[in-house]
């Protein structure tokens, strides 16, 4: 039996992957076969934007009324409504993703920022299916490879540049995603619920979290699985007794964890760290049972069934097999980095969670926001509350909230001991949490309005129509929320030296130019080749080697970015050719094969970075010169390309 429904809940992700995979491929290449204008100077994709939401719309509400209409015709039939929903939930994301970014190549935020090293990461695994960090050569990767490693097959397979890939990849992963989150819905709650609540979590996620769009996938999984990680561990109608229900539920939560972890370690700490508190929870409710039943109130039979401690040994035992699963699937992408460090000293210097912005050190309070999605967090507070005793949803996701909100407080004392848990990164995994209680809250409040008013024939259709309404309101409004990670798409230049918006490219337009003579003069692969460069956008679009990353934050612990920093310092105060030949001979870790530096003057310059935490921006920049005489030497040779010197080194 157990089997069986296991076996029925991969079977229709299965299909509803190929369903939401079909959808946005179709949606994509026709969005691609217009000229459209951009963004940032026209209104039209966004008019477009909100007519494919509308159409997403239909397909939902469609899908809800095929739940409720009774059996006896075609539209009434189970797989038309899942149909109908995985189609809806796959096209809203197309449009609200793709539409806007229907005329760059590039996706949200462009290759700026964060978006330069997840680029360069994918192009990475892109280039080969072995798992390299995405900068240093000879190191395994620190950060999760699941979403890239994936993305860059799926690239691989297409054909496609790492870069090129990327939006594509990004929009459809989100949309399977979604599908996948819906699916796992269906099997929790009710059909017609599923869709409402899966529609709700998937806006939230689009609006909020989709630049991030690896993460987007956990996020949207989390609050399905935090309810089934509940129905792992909290199992009151065995008594504290048995253990024999729940062990498919086990088994989805531990594989949750385990897939986060191989796409994202800090939701990853905070869904083990959720399911944890869950398992403590689930414990001192077993023993509080146990204990209530041998001693009960005057009249009722004691039950003797042993000392009540021993009721939680069956929580606690389903709480260890899900970490043992969560770890031995984690190990996929983690071995390799877990085994390099038995080897190597971690960096003591710089960190990922060196950063806190004003927002990471305020408690977020969504439901105190005048907004919409600040109605819909506070009505799912409400409902949270008034439902802790009597619903096993509001409880599992009431355990998330308060897990994030104990998170938050300890990255907050954590900055006492020099560092922080990134808790501003936890904000769009709250509202998808209020969210989903939000719209739990809407349903079951306008149902007993409906039954305290003498049940009008009406007043269905109008909470119908205000929950329409107030969606179609937020989702239309997505486009603005996203605004400027959409105009840097725009305004970014991509892999082929041009900008989406028409205008003049930067310096990244040389790239090509920069390529075709690094791999002319090295005579390498790009694979075997690395470049020390300040421009580390170039490693975004061509798969080199870096000898240095963008910034500490981004940097393999095993690499001492530090150590580096200092070595690129002393080359460049070297006095003559010889002695910069004989300090890369004797480097540390494996030399340069090439600089690509910016020209200035009488010097060679690269800007590089140092963290600067608890200041606020937590990275300074500051300039390295090499001399030019340093490379007056037969053994280099010297390209000026653009705004840049290219420096090869012949070995």
């Amino acid at each position: 039996m157990l089997a069986r429904h296991i076996g029925s809940g991969i079977g229709e992700a299965f299909v509803a992957t190929l369903v939401a995979v079909a959808v946005t491929a179709v949606g994509l290449v026709a969005f691609s076969m217009v000229q459209w204008p951009a963004f940032n100077s026209s209104n039209v994709t966004r008019a477009l934007t909100t007519v494919g939401q509308v159409v997403a719309a239909v397909f939902l509400v469609a899908a809800i009324a095929s739940t409720r209409t009774r059996r006896g015709t075609w539209f009434a039939r189970p797989w038309v409504a899942k149909v109908l929903s995985w189609v809806g939930i796959s096209t809203f994301v197309t449009c609200t993703l793709g539409m806007p970014l229907a005329a760059t190549k590039l996706y949200l935020f462009g290759v700026s920022v964060d978006q330069e090293f997840r680029t360069e990461y994918l192009t990475r695994l892109t280039d080969s299916a072995a798992l390299h960090d995405m900068t240093y050569a000879d190191l395994p990767p620190f950060y999760p490879a699941g979403w890239f490693w994936i993305g860059g097959r799926v690239a691989d397979v297409l054909g496609m540049a790492g870069w090129e890939a990327f939006k594509p990849y990004a929009i459809g992963s989100i949309s399977v995603a979604a599908v996948i989150a819906l699916v796992l819905w269906s099997k929790l709650i009710r059909a017609d619920w599923a869709i409402a609540v899966a529609a709700s979590v998937t806006a939230l996620t689009v609006a909020y979290s989709s630049p991030e769009a690896y993460s987007s996938v956990i996020v949207l999984l989390l609050p399905p699985a935090l309810v089934l990680g509940w129905g792992a561990l909290h199992r009151p109608h065995e008594g504290g007794r048995g253990t024999a229900g729940g062990w498919g539920a086990v088994l989805g939560t531990g594989l949750f964890l385990g897939v986060a972890a191989t796409f994202y370690t800090l939701y990853f700490g905070v869904a083990a760290f959720a399911v944890g508190l869950m398992g403590l929870v689930a414990a001192g409710l077993a023993v509080r049972e146990r204990y209530a039943a041998a001693h009960p109130r005057l009249g009722d039979t004691a039950e003797d069934s042993g000392p009540a401690w021993r009721a939680a040994i069956s929580p606690l035992a389903r709480l260890v097999v899900i970490g043992v699963i969560a770890g031995l699937v984690a190990l996929i992408v983690w071995l390799p980095i877990l085994l390099k460090a038995l080897h190597g000293v971690p960096s003591r210097s710089g960190s990922a969670f060196h950063y806190l912005p004003e927002s990471g050190a305020e408690l977020p309070l969504p439901m105190a926001e005048f907004s919409l999605p600040g109605a819909l967090c506070l009505v799912g507070l409400v409902w949270l509350v008034v439902r802790a005793a009597s619903s096993r949803r509001a409880q599992a996701l009431g355990i998330g909230v308060a897990a994030i909100y104990l998170w938050t407080l300890l990255s907050m004392a954590a900055t006492a001991a020099g560092t922080t848990l990134l808790s501003f990164r936890l904000e769009p995994v709250l509202l998808v949490l209020l969210g989903a209680a939000g719209a739990f809250g809407f349903v079951e409040g306008a149902r007993a309005i409906y039954q305290a008013i003498g049940e009008p024939s009406r007043f269905r259709l109008a909470a119908v129509a205000v929950a329409i309404a107030g969606a179609l309101a937020f989702t239309q409004n997505i486009p603005h929320i996203l605004a400027p990670e959409i105009t840097t798409a725009y305004t970014d230049t991509d892999g082929n030296g041009v900008r989406a918006d028409q205008r003049a490219p930067s310096a990244v337009a040389h790239y090509g130019a920069v390529d075709a003579a690094l791999t002319a003069q090295t005579g390498r692969p790009r694979s075997d080749t690395v470049v020390l460069t300040a421009d580390t956008s170039f490693l975004s679009f061509y798969p080199y080697y870096g000898f240095q990353a963008l910034t500490s934050h981004y940097a393999n612990p095993l690499a001492d970015f530090a150590g580096r920093a200092a070595t690129i310092e002393g080359w460049s105060k070297l006095k003559t050719p010889g002695a910069l030949l004989d300090a890369l001979a004797a480097s540390p870790w494996r030399a340069p094969d090439a600089f690509l530096f910016r020209n200035s003057g009488d010097t060679y310059t690269l800007r590089l970075a140092r963290d600067v935490y608890p200041n606020d921006p937590n990275v300074q920049r500051y300039t390295v010169a090499f001399p030019k005489d340093l490379f007056a030497d037969p053994r280099f040779t010297i390209t000026d390309i653009g705004p840049f010197t290219l420096v090869t080194l012949r070995r």
